[in-house]
């Protein structure tokens, strides 16, 4: 059995950094949240995490700052969380290491869904996900129900992937849109014809998964 992956937080609003250490603690990883960057260094050397998941805007040194100290110092993955959304920011910020961003506002549904796929890229949380009788494995992209194997699209598996990672929570069609294409200007409807397809080759085996919130978004649970 692969151990509880180990995450570290930093964020100085207190709210938003009880809510995210309370969800990612819900998936069972091990997290310790810190309120600014001056314990980063004795946290790298106490909790050794496999992912640290970054303020851009914090007291005293910046998280892009700090996650050039990750990157020096550690093997650990970096989530940055910020409200700077220009091209030229995200440059800066892969090139000091940063593995993935989420952007300000968010759900924590995405945010607890794009630490999961950095973990389960570097092999520290199980590839394959079990929802009810549906097991995915989004690496070799390759989904069953029942024991049946699904024909699906590359876009059908993302787009399964993402609201896997996501069980139990409601997520909304743009963050659909971020997560699966990358953008959030494409139209929606794109969403609601992919999901249809995908509600129908999962159905032909099995009673339904993914479930309409009217006004909201999709949730996916058994």
């Amino acid at each position: 059995m692969i151990p509880p992956a180990r995450v570290l937080v930093i964020d100085d609003d207190p709210a938003l950094l009880a809510s995210v250490v309370a969800a990612l603690s819900a998936e069972g990883f091990a997290v310790r949240g810190l309120p600014d960057g001056e314990g980063l260094a004795e946290a790298l050397r106490s909790v050794a995490p496999d992912l640290v998941v970054l303020d851009w805007m914090l007291p005293g040194a910046s998280g892009i700052r700090l996650a050039a100290t990750v990157r020096t110092t550690s093997d650990a993955a970096v989530v940055m969380l910020t409200a700077r959304d220009e091209l030229d920011d995200r440059l800066r910020g892969f090139a000091e290491g940063v593995d993935d961003y989420v952007v300000k506002p968010f759900s924590i549904a995405e945010l607890v869904a794009r630490v999961t796929a950095v973990l389960r890229r570097r092999g520290r949380v199980p590839a394959v996900i079990e929802v009810g009788d549906l097991v995915l494995d989004p690496e070799a992209a390759v989904t069953t129900r029942g024991g049946v194997a699904l024909d699906l699209t590359a876009t059908e598996h993302r787009l399964l992937a993402f609201l896997a990672e996501s069980r139990g929570r409601t997520v909304s069609k743009t963050q659909i849109l971020t997560q699966v294409w990358g953008y959030d200007d494409y139209d929606p409807n794109l969403v609601e014809v992919h999901l249809s397809s995908l509600r129908k080759k999962m159905e032909r085996e099995g009673p339904r998964l993914i479930h309409t919130v009217r006004g909201i978004g999709y949730r996916m649970s058994a």
